[in-house]
Protein backbone atom coordinates (compact mmCIF):
# COMPACT_ATOMS: atom_id res chain seq x y z
CA UNK A 1 0.00 0.00 0.00
CA UNK A 2 1.38 3.38 -0.97
CA UNK A 3 2.12 6.10 1.53
CA UNK A 4 -0.64 8.40 0.24
CA UNK A 5 -3.28 5.70 0.68
CA UNK A 6 -2.11 4.96 4.23
CA UNK A 7 -2.11 8.69 5.01
CA UNK A 8 -5.65 9.05 3.65
CA UNK A 9 -6.87 6.14 5.82
CA UNK A 10 -5.16 7.61 8.87
CA UNK A 11 -6.56 11.11 8.35
CA UNK A 12 -10.08 9.85 7.69
CA UNK A 13 -10.01 7.74 10.86
CA UNK A 14 -8.56 10.63 12.84
CA UNK A 15 -11.30 12.98 11.56
CA UNK A 16 -14.06 10.50 12.44
CA UNK A 17 -12.58 10.07 15.92
CA UNK A 18 -12.39 13.82 16.50
CA UNK A 19 -16.02 14.28 15.42
CA UNK A 20 -17.02 11.42 17.72
CA UNK A 21 -15.20 13.03 20.68
CA UNK A 22 -16.68 16.42 19.89
CA UNK A 23 -20.23 15.09 20.12
CA UNK A 24 -19.54 13.07 23.29
CA UNK A 25 -17.72 15.82 25.20
CA UNK A 26 -19.83 18.72 23.92
CA UNK A 27 -21.98 20.20 26.67
CA UNK A 28 -20.26 18.39 29.52
CA UNK A 29 -18.50 20.29 32.23
CA UNK A 30 -15.04 18.87 31.58
CA UNK A 31 -11.87 20.62 32.56
CA UNK A 32 -8.21 19.75 32.63
CA UNK A 33 -6.58 21.22 35.69
CA UNK A 34 -3.30 19.36 35.79
CA UNK A 35 -0.95 22.22 36.55
CA UNK A 36 -0.51 23.41 40.16
CA UNK A 37 -1.75 26.95 39.44
CA UNK A 38 -5.00 25.69 37.92
CA UNK A 39 -5.56 23.12 40.66
CA UNK A 40 -5.16 25.67 43.47
CA UNK A 41 -7.45 28.22 41.81
CA UNK A 42 -10.09 25.59 41.02
CA UNK A 43 -10.10 24.35 44.62
CA UNK A 44 -10.43 27.90 45.98
CA UNK A 45 -13.41 28.54 43.69
CA UNK A 46 -15.17 25.31 44.69
CA UNK A 47 -15.08 25.58 48.50
CA UNK A 48 -17.20 28.10 50.47
CA UNK A 49 -15.49 31.49 50.40
CA UNK A 50 -15.43 33.93 53.33
CA UNK A 51 -14.07 37.47 53.68
CA UNK A 52 -12.07 38.64 56.70
CA UNK A 53 -12.77 42.00 58.33
CA UNK A 54 -9.66 43.49 56.70
CA UNK A 55 -10.78 42.27 53.28
CA UNK A 56 -14.27 43.71 53.81
CA UNK A 57 -12.69 47.04 54.70
CA UNK A 58 -10.60 46.99 51.49
CA UNK A 59 -13.69 46.09 49.45
CA UNK A 60 -15.52 49.11 50.86
CA UNK A 61 -12.77 51.44 49.60
CA UNK A 62 -14.14 51.03 46.03
CA UNK A 63 -10.82 50.46 44.23
CA UNK A 64 -11.57 46.74 44.17
CA UNK A 65 -14.80 44.75 44.33
CA UNK A 66 -15.95 41.15 44.56
CA UNK A 67 -16.02 40.81 40.76
CA UNK A 68 -12.28 41.56 40.72
CA UNK A 69 -11.74 38.92 43.40
CA UNK A 70 -13.69 36.31 41.40
CA UNK A 71 -11.82 37.25 38.22
CA UNK A 72 -8.48 36.92 40.02
CA UNK A 73 -9.51 33.53 41.40
CA UNK A 74 -10.28 32.44 37.83
CA UNK A 75 -7.46 33.98 35.80
CA UNK A 76 -4.86 34.93 38.42
CA UNK A 77 -1.38 33.56 39.00
CA UNK A 78 -0.45 31.85 42.25
CA UNK A 79 2.93 33.03 43.51
CA UNK A 80 4.27 29.76 44.91
CA UNK A 81 7.42 31.47 46.26
CA UNK A 82 5.26 33.38 48.74
CA UNK A 83 2.53 30.73 49.03
CA UNK A 84 1.89 27.34 50.58
CA UNK A 85 2.80 28.72 54.00
CA UNK A 86 1.21 26.68 56.78
CA UNK A 87 -0.86 28.68 59.21
CA UNK A 88 -3.02 27.47 62.12
CA UNK A 89 -5.17 24.96 60.27
CA UNK A 90 -4.71 26.03 56.67
CA UNK A 91 -2.28 27.24 54.03
CA UNK A 92 -1.73 30.78 52.83
CA UNK A 93 -1.76 31.38 49.07
CA UNK A 94 -0.74 34.63 47.38
CA UNK A 95 -2.55 35.23 44.10
CA UNK A 96 -1.72 38.03 41.69
CA UNK A 97 -4.29 39.51 39.34
CA UNK A 98 -5.78 42.79 38.12
CA UNK A 99 -8.79 44.86 39.06
CA UNK A 100 -11.32 46.36 36.61
CA UNK A 101 -9.05 49.36 35.96
CA UNK A 102 -6.13 47.10 35.04
CA UNK A 103 -4.15 47.85 38.20
CA UNK A 104 -2.28 44.88 39.68
CA UNK A 105 -3.71 43.48 42.91
CA UNK A 106 -2.57 40.70 45.23
CA UNK A 107 -4.93 38.46 47.18
CA UNK A 108 -3.90 36.60 50.30
CA UNK A 109 -6.20 33.61 50.71
CA UNK A 110 -6.08 31.08 53.54
CA UNK A 111 -7.14 27.66 52.34
CA UNK A 112 -8.70 25.50 55.06
CA UNK A 113 -9.96 21.95 54.58
CA UNK A 114 -13.61 22.92 54.17
CA UNK A 115 -13.48 26.61 53.27
CA UNK A 116 -11.30 29.46 52.04
CA UNK A 117 -10.91 32.90 53.59
CA UNK A 118 -9.73 36.05 51.84
CA UNK A 119 -7.37 37.57 54.40
CA UNK A 120 -6.12 40.69 52.62
CA UNK A 121 -6.17 42.54 49.30
CA UNK A 122 -3.14 44.61 48.37
CA UNK A 123 -2.76 47.17 45.62
CA UNK A 124 0.62 46.89 43.91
Amino acid sequence: MKFYVRLAYYLSGFAIGMIFLFFILNGKDTSCSYFPNARVLKHLREVPFKYSDLAKQKLSEKWVDTADVRKTLTYGDVDFDRSNIKLKKGKLYTIQGKNAKGEPITLEVINFDTRAELRDIKKE
